[in-house]
């Protein structure tokens, strides 16, 4: 006796942009999505306040009513949302099948991936108290808010680098704290940065405390060699250290890259498994906003709307 609680032609796993828009795809295309949450609905965008780069909100929006905008544009369609989150795949056969941490089992014939990734932090207390009053993971998302500002960029790869050159066209000036001697940034980027004034590189230098009052107002680092603390006035902490794909459970089935990120074919959505396909920050390390996301989850409904017609599923 089977115990599939559930079987759909399409299974989507992880909301957000890429989630919620190839459910709208998928569900227009009578394809009767389902689509679990998992543990953060609407994803990083839940912990954004102002999003003013995503075309068509003229005035910009809030993070979480965006998401919720997206959610409801997904729901009109009929698509089956459910804020559970998948524990468990198994992609033996042609037919895929998952497990919520309910303990349930679902069978279906495609999947589309769009668990997204999530911004790796320093720990710190204060970094959560200040969260969006002036703490931030990416700077082409907030660093429009802090043109003719003082800021802070704390990382040393390449993220960082690219970070502070950005800010570094917005900002008087942008401190970048970089724990040991040297950068793990590629060359041409530890070039630009050295070769662009109004970036003052600290060396050696960890950060201790983030401070203000109601927002952020400055930092308190120290010197990992000299143990001399200081006190640099910013208004933003950008920390820029890197981005974790939430794709675990599914080491084993995909290729994947060293750090996590899925692997698709170029310009495409496929995985190496078949009827699986993979959409938004899961497999894209370079872009990270929400409007690539929902670009590939657009991308991966119709791919998988192609791979169920042409298996004469729909």
């Amino acid at each position: 006796m089977s115990n599939v609680k559930e079987h759909v032609n399409c299974l989507i796993i992880g909301s957000g942009p890429a989630g919620y828009t190839a459910a709208v795809y998928a569900a227009r295309a009578n394809m009767k999505p389902l689509l679990f949450t998992g543990p953060e609905p609407g994803g990083q965008l839940m912990i954004t306040t102002e999003v003013e780069n995503y075309p068509g909100y003229a005035d910009g929006v809030q993070g979480p009513q965006m998401m919720e905008d997206f959610r409801k544009q997904a729901e009109r369609f009929d698509t089956d949302i459910r804020m559970e989150m998948v524990t468990k795949v198994d992609f033996t056969g042609p037919v895929h099948r998952v497990w919520t941490e309910a303990g349930d089992e679902y069978t279906a014939d495609s999947i589309v991936i769009s668990t997204g990734a999530s911004a790796k932090w320093l720990g710190l207390e204060s970094e959560q108290k200040f969260m969006n009053l002036g703490v931030s993971a990416c700077a082409v998302c907030d660093g429009f808010f802090f043109r003719g500002k003082e800021v802070a960029v704390v990382g040393g790869g390449d993220t960082a680098a690219e970070e502070a050159s950005y800010l570094a066209k917005l900002c008087p000036k942008v401190h970048l704290i970089v724990r040991r001697d040297e950068m793990r940034a590629s060359k041409i980027m530890q070039e630009r940065v050295k070769n662009t004034e109004n970036i003052i590189i600290h060396w050696n230098t960890s950060t201790q405390e983030i401070m203000g009052d109601k927002e952020v107002e400055s930092i308190r680092v120290i010197n990992n060699i000299s143990k001399e603390e200081t006190v640099i006035p910013v208004s933003g902490f950008f920390v820029a250290i890197g981005h974790k794909p939430n794709t675990d459970i599914f080491k084993g089935w995909l290729d994947m890259e060293d750090t996590g990120y899925l692997i698709t074919r170029p310009g495409r959505t496929h995985t190496n498994i078949e009827g699986v396909f993979a959409s938004g920050d899961a497999q894209d390390h370079i872009y990270r906003q929400a409007v690539t996301a929902a670009g590939t989850g657009c991308m991966a409904a119709l791919d998988a709307e192609l791979y169920l017609t042409e298996k004469g599923v729909i």
